[in-house]
This record gives C-alpha cells, structure tokens and sequence, in this order.
C-alpha cells in the first residue's frame, strides 16, 4: 500500500484540474449510512415504496415518518470525516477543482470545498412545494409531519427521489468537469450507479489518471481506474495529504 500511496502523491502533485467521484462509503465514517450495500437502509426498507416520488405526492407524512424525518436526524449532527477534509485540503493545495458527489449530506460543503456538483440533490436543505422556497434541513420544525413552509406548502428534501430525473445542470457540469480533469479519485463509490458511473469513463477516455480510493475492488478496477488504493477513505486521504504536504 505504501507504493500505491507514494504512486498517488506522484500523480496529485503536478494535477491542476482534479476532480473526485465520491459516493456513500466516504460518509460512513461520519455516521451516515449507506443505502445500498451490507447494513445499507435498502435492506430495511423498499426503496420504491419510501423513496419514490409518487410515494411521497401520495403520502408525505408516511415517507416524512419512515425515512426524511431519520435522516434529518442524522443529517443535523453529522461533521465532515478526515475523507472530507482531506479532499478539501487538495483544493486549498491548489489541486482539486471540483466535486462530484452522490450523496446528499452536504459534508463536503462543510468540509471547504467550493464546487460540489450534488448529483442527487441535498437532503441538507428542504424545498417548498408551493412556492419552492429554500429552508436548511436543520432548521426545519419536524414535530408535525409533513413540515409545512410560511406559506403552508409541504416541504419535501432538495434531492432526486426515485422516479424524478438526474438535474440537468448538475449531469451536464459533471460531464463537463471529467472531460476536463487531469486526476480523478473515485472515493467510496462502487460507481455501478448510472449516469454517475460514466464520469470515471469520460476522464479516462479524455486522457486523466483515475484513481480509485475503496475498500474492495469495483467494476472500473483494472477497466478504467489505474490503480485502487484498498482502504477507507479518511486513513489513505490523510497519508496522501501528509504525502503532499510534505514535499511542498
């Protein structure tokens, strides 16, 4: 592991355009559960029944009491892990220009990145339905469910519930951005996901070294990605940043 770390540093190091593909796994460590995988909430729940949109148009308060209302929970207290942190400190090292996210916890926000592309949206913030005003989620009186805006309108998560389509500015930036990038770290994604999972693809077939940063092997190891780094992200984040810290 120790080459494949020192591999990396190599690669970063003269990178002015990288971008990383995060998904579930690099929140783990911040307490937010995956949704799918091994203890993933898909195992306790169907996700066409709770995470729908037609559920949702249909019985707000139900998907508010069965799903929204604990991920808020766990949304409102959870901090950015060193996984986090470590890929906000590539883009004050000048490295990093962009996030591609999965996720919709707004930790890499928190952690200092400045472009996060969310692919799926944020449950760190809720959206009116009537007149589509902004609320942050930890702000919002749960005690009632479903939460009502000033206006009385239903506030639903800003985020891509099962049966609502990929934004378009965020598909579109994100391709942008991989066809772009000289380095791309995958973090925490099996990338199996689509259109997600094309980005890796694109930064590969416009000439950027990918990087994979998982605890096992995935569908782009030994296909797209040039290497993977076994491991979580917030351990091999920190030997990279204290790799590059250190020859500057």
């Amino acid at each position: 592991m120790d080459a494949l770390i020192a591999r990396a540093i190599n690669d970063l190091s003269p990178a002015r355009q990288a971008v990383a593909l995060t998904g579930a796994g690099i929140s783990i460590d911040s307490g937010i559960p995956p949704f799918r995988g091994k203890g993933g909430l898909w195992e306790r729940f169907d996700p066409m029944e709770i995470a729908h949109i037609d559920s949702f148009l249909r019985n707000p308060a139900m998907v508010w009491r069965i799903l929204v209302k604990d991920l808020k929970d766990i949304i409102d207290t959870a901090r950015p892990n060193d996984g986090h942190k470590g890929i906000a400190r590539l883009e004050q090292l000048g490295i990093l220009k962009s996030v591609i996210t999965q996720n919709i916890d707004g930790l890499h926000q928190m952690a200092g990145n400045t472009d996060v592309i969310e692919f799926h949206g944020t449950f760190a913030w809720q959206r009116c339905m009537t007149c589509d005003r902004r609320i942050e989620t930890s702000q919002v009186d749960a005690s009632e469910l479903p939460p009502r805006c000033v206006c009385s309108g239903i506030l639903r998560p800003d985020a891509v519930f099962f049966g609502e389509m990929i934004p378009p500015a965020a598909l579109w930036r994100s391709q942008e951005v991989a066809s772009r990038c000289d380095v791309m770290l995958v973090v925490g994604t099996s990338a199996v996901v689509q259109p997600a999972a094309s980005m890796p693809v694109i930064a590969k077939q416009s000439g950027a070294i990918v990087i994979e940063i998982n605890p096992e092997p995935t569908a782009l190891t030994g296909m797209i990605s040039d290497y993977l780094i076994p491991g979580g992200a917030a351990e091999v984040m920190n030997r990279i940043i204290s790799g590059l810290e250190g020859i500057r």
